[in-house]
């Protein structure tokens, strides 16, 4: 159901997600017509819907290269189907800029300067009045060099602007039915390269496929830190024995050596998405 009005039981929490999915909705109004910055996960989808919601024109963008796994475009051309927005495939090309193969701790920026410029492209081409993305109120303090790239290209964050957190996005999409609520956040895998190691589109290849043979065992939140020669797989805690099992762990290293690495460890402090920028002073 997507009337809010029709909400479960009348708390306090939910009225405060209530009124902050109607704040979200008033400034898409505002807004008229909108490019959205599309991957199909649990913030843009939320998005989406609200502005289907709200009657507005949108053309829904999704780019597409090496750095993300196909199954998320299957994905997120499934929801943008589910929706019922007009949604357009681009083709990025990240991988030739050299500022951002060399993965310094900007590395996003260059990501998202080439993908918002391109939307603006599309925005002025075919009369859309704004680009929008899915930044929520928890990114203001994550190391997010892509907002600098957003403020540059004048990219709207509805989402931030009306205040939601990750998890009140998550609530508010289990409430209208979406079947993102649950999704992991799947960022790009040029985030698996720590810092200073340089991103390929072979590296790429072989982080895809080491984390899609763990997510065909079942493993749902995971990540394969690429170290050159050493593969880093972070699963939750509670996975750590099924991980560990003999049989499983023998067939594991043997296909993680097969894609080129030489050592395969398990990161005991477990899953944690954005691992790798606690080595950035964001100050």
């Amino acid at each position: 159901m997507s009337s809010i009005s029709c909400w479960g039981k009348d708390t306090q929490d939910s009225r405060f997600k209530v009124d902050k999915y109607k704040k979200l909705r008033s400034i898409i109004i505002e807004l008229e017509s909108v490019v959205l910055a599309f991957s199909g996960g649990v913030d843009s989808t939320l998005l989406a819907k609200a502005i289907k919601d709200s009657g507005i024109k949108c053309l829904l963008v999704t780019a597409f290269s090496e750095t993300m796994p196909e199954s998320e475009l299957r994905h997120a051309t499934q929801m943008a189907v589910n929706i019922n927005i007009p949604h357009l495939v681009i083709k990025t090309d990240e991988l030739a800029n050299p500022l951002y193969t060399a993965n310094t701790v900007d590395r996003c920026f260059y990501c998202k300067d080439e993908l918002y410029g391109r939307l603006r492209d599309i925005a002025e081409s075919s009369g859309y009045k704004h680009v929008i993305d899915g930044s929520n109120a928890d990114d203001i303090s994550d190391w997010r060099p892509g907002m600098k790239a957003a403020k540059l290209h004048n990219v709207r964050s509805p989402l931030m602007e009306a205040g939601l957190t990750k998890n009140e996005i998550r609530d508010l999409s289990s409430q209208l039915g979406l079947p993102t609520w649950s999704k992991p956040s799947s960022p790009c895998l040029s985030s698996r390269f720590p810092y200073g190691v340089e991103i390929t589109r072979e590296a790429l290849g072989i982080v895809d496929k080491a984390e899609a043979f763990l997510k065909n065992y079942g493993f749902i939140e995971v990540r394969v830190r690429y170290y050159r020669t050493l593969a880093s797989i972070e699963v939750r805690e509670d996975d750590f024995s099924r991980l560990l099992e003999g049989h499983f762990r023998e067939s594991l290293v043997e296909y993680f050596k097969s894609l080129g690495f030489k050592h395969v460890a398990l990161d005991m402090e477990g899953f944690r998405s954005g691992k790798l920028n606690d080595a950035v002073d964001s100050g």
